[in-house]
């Protein structure tokens, strides 16, 4: 099981803004400008969709090196449609980029590794069950 703490940042101007303390790290996130906010750091979608960004990179990455490929890198750009998120749909749009000296077959199977990083499983195959209770 983990763990993650959250709490206000307490900082002059920023009255949204929030620390998170997971994995031994601090991550801080607040709301726009136009939400209220001071903008100061990525908002709950913003960090909802670089986890996923960050996932399959990490992924293609790792299943690069196990294979000995020369994959130098991944780019990855992410794109949200929200437009329609109050009637259950969140579109993604992620395109990947992969920098190394790569033959067609090997990025065919780079991306195929990637729609399968576990992020990616969890936000569209996985039944997400949420208990929100006072401490």
């Amino acid at each position: 099981m983990s763990t993650l703490q959250l709490g206000p940042d307490n900082v002059a101007g920023q009255a949204l803004r929030q620390r998170i303390e997971v994995a031994g790290f601090t991550i801080h996130a607040d709301a726009s400008v136009d939400s209220g906010g001071s903008g100061s750091a990525p908002g709950p979608h913003e960090l909802f969709d670089a986890s996923l960004a960050a996932c399959k990179a990490l992924t293609v990455t790792l299943y690069a090196r196990r294979k000995g490929w020369p994959l130098d890198h991944v780019d990855v750009a992410l794109t949200r449609d929200a437009s329609a998120e109050r009637e259950g749909v969140y579109r993604l749009d992620v395109a990947l980029t992969l920098h190394g000296a790569l033959d067609d077959a090997m990025r065919a199977q780079l991306l195929s590794i990637a729609e399968r990083c576990p992020i990616h499983k969890l936000m569209t195959t996985t039944t997400v069950s949420i208990t929100t209770h006072l401490a």
